[in-house]
Parts: structure tokens; sequence; C-alpha cells
């Protein structure tokens, strides 16, 4: 019986999903290259990481890409039509990396754990991360070395740089950036819902509490839309943002429409693709909105605007204070960011994203903070 071992599609332990013979079989691939790519930090720094898998393939055509993450992250990847196989981080998954050599290796983290993934997989290139025998994280080739000082030098983070993370990875990589957009790729079925035309995104991660809007200001901008567009707006979050859109929802009865917030990333991921519009802080659900080609408004406090890529689909609202950004996860400081984002700046950039989706026009505008003008279509 013949069999092709070195096709992409080839497992050696039930047939592919083209389910017949090897011998002579038109949709044999066979792997030029065996690529590993590491991620295993937020959320959401994985799926904007997928940015990196059309220039991969690109420079290596023929690559059988595998990506370690950690199990968490699996349901963000796993129907990615570029990702051959994804790999929860774990004792089978360290296992069957001792036993494999790769052509390539990428590691995106600048962490101690995923920096020694990579020192100590075997691969004949390394790119990205590593660590030293200190347990210092160190760059692996020159081309990494911008990004890696990006994480050393709050002046070059803040102020200087102006290039978008998916473009620093890229170039971190040796890979060809093309501006494409990261995609977030969902399993087939009905949708969750009803479409509505503006979802709000209300929480953040825990860590940084300060990437979120107040209560008030949120109720305040819903309000607004939902007087504008006729009709609720959507609440998204995850599990740490029960009781906030809880809150929301009693608070503004009809003009918000609660979502289930405890029913995992892609249910949530569902019911952010029912929206042509989110509005949302520097996280999770923005960079989701983001991956299902949404048109999205981000508010920038904390985080860095300059780094998030919403590739002519949205305008970022910089809080209106001197101090941002700053990415520390406690302030004393008066006003704090997230006091200074009107909810009439939401309103109106919202009406603006709808209004450029409608027309299928482009729209990449950065307001508040020295930098807020009137409506780009007014």
């Amino acid at each position: 019986m013949m069999v092709h071992s070195d096709c992409r599609h080839f497992t050696g332990y039930k047939p592919c999903r083209f389910r017949r013979p090897c011998g002579g079989c038109p949709h044999h691939d066979p792997v030029r290259r065996e690529v590993l790519l590491i991620n295993l930090d937020a959320l959401g720094d994985v799926l904007r990481t997928t940015a990196v898998l059309g220039p991969l393939r690109r420079q290596w055509p023929g690559a059988r890409v595998t990506w370690l993450t950690r199990p968490r992250a699996v349901p963000l990847l796993a129907h990615h039509p570029l990702i051959d196989r994804v790999l929860p981080l774990g004792p089978e998954a360290l296992l069957e990396l001792s036993a494999r050599r790769f052509d390539v290796l990428l590691n995106v983290d600048k962490s101690r754990t995923a920096g020694a993934l990579a020192v100590r997989t075997e691969a004949a290139d390394k790119r990205g991360f590593g660590i030293d025998h200190r347990g210092s994280i160190v760059p692996l080739t020159p081309a990494a070395g911008y990004l890696y000082q990006t994480g050393l030098d709050d002046t070059l983070k803040f102020r200087q740089n102006q290039q978008s993370e998916p473009q620093m990875l890229c170039e971190a990589f040796g890979l060809g950036y093309q501006r494409e957009p990261y995609r977030l790729h969902l399993p087939a079925g009905e949708p969750a819902g009803p479409a509505r035309k503006v979802g709000f995104n209300t929480g953040c991660s825990p860590a940084y509490p300060f990437k979120k809007l107040p209560l008030s200001t949120q109720a305040a901008a819903i309000r607004l839309i939902a007087a504008e567009t006729g009709e609720p707006v959507l609440l998204l979050g995850g599990p740490e943002d029960a009781e906030r859109n809880a809150t929301l929802a009693a608070t503004l009865g009809p003009l918000a429409e609660p979502t289930p917030t405890s029913g995992g990333l892609l249910l949530g991921a569902a019911h952010v693709d029912r929206c042509a519009v989110v509005v949302s802080g520097d996280s999770l659900g923005m960079h989701m909105a983001i991956g299902r080609a949404k048109h999205v408004v981000a508010w920038f406090g904390v985080t860095c605007p300059q780094e998030i890529e919403l590739y002519g689909r949205g305008v970022k609202l910089l809080a209106d204070v001197g101090c941002a950004p700053c990415w520390r996860p406690r302030c004393d400081n008066q006003p704090r960011c997230y006091d200074r984002v009107p909810a009439e700046w939401i309103r109106d950039a919202v009406l603006d994203c709808l209004a450029a989706r409608t027309a299928k026009a482009p729209i990449d505008d950065v307001r508040g903070a020295g930098w807020w003008r009137p409506s780009a279509l007014a």
C-alpha cells in the first residue's frame, strides 16, 4: 500500500480529509519545510499574530505550519486554513517537540517560557526571541532587534515608534509586510442571532482595569448610539464582564441587548460577528472584531494606538490626557484616561464607521488628545 507520509494532509492514524488512498491522489501536497510558530501570550496577541501567516506562506511555499499555544487559545486558531496543526502546550506537546526537527522556528513571545522552548526545540533556522544561559530574553537574529528594543525603551515604544505590531512581527521574522488583515475563522453554522448595527465590548482583562470605560460613559454612549440607529446595542464581553453587562442591561432596558458571557471564545466571537461596528478598548474583543472584518471604534488610554492596525475599517479615540500611553495596571493621576473619552466622541465615530461601511469607503481616523477634528464624513 502506497502512502505519502510527506504530504501536508497525511496523519498516519486515519484517512486525511480527502478520504482516499494516497496512490494517485491529486491532493498530494509534499511538505517542503516544517515550520513551528510559538505564541503563548495573551489571547488578543495570539489572534493578531495570524497576520504573519500570509507572508510566511509566500516566503516558504509548501510549508507545514504547526502553531504551539496555550490550550485556552486553541479555539481562536483551530479553523484557520493557513495553520496545519494547533499544538496545545502541555506534557504531550513537549514530548512530541523533543522528537521532531523543524526547518524554521518563529517565536513571537518575549517570555522565558517561550524563549526556553525556542532554544531547546531543534530547528535549523530560528527567529524571534529566545533566552540565554542567565534566563534573559534575547533576540535570536538582528532582524528582531527593533521589536526587542520597543520592549526595553518606553520613549521608543510610547512616542517614537509608528509601526503596527503586525508590521514589527513580520520584520522581526524577516517576512515581507503587505498590511494583510489578520482573520478569525469561525466554524460553519447558523448566526448567533439577528444582525445589529453596533456592538459594545464593555470590558477587558482584569490585569489592566483602566482599559475599560466607566459604566456611566458606556451607558451614555449606548443611549446616544441607540437614538441614532433606532435599534438596541449588543453588549459583548467575556466572563469577567457578566456583572457589568447585567448592570448596563438593567439600566438601559430595551436600548441594550446582552449576549452570553460564559459560552466560550467561539460563541463570543459569533456575537461579535452579528455587528457591523464594534466599540471596544484595546482588548480581545477588539481583536475579534478586527479579525471578523468589522468596523471598529477603539479607544486608547494605557496602551499604544500606533501598534493597532484597523486596516481602513475604523476610528481610534485617544484619551485626552498627557500621560498616555503608560501600560500601567494602577494609577493615581486625576483625571484618569478612562474618564477622558466623552460619549459624544464614541457616537460620532460609530456614525462615521456606519456611513463608511455603507459606502464601502475606507476610514482610518485618529481623534482625541489634540487629534480631534469634526466628522470625517461631514
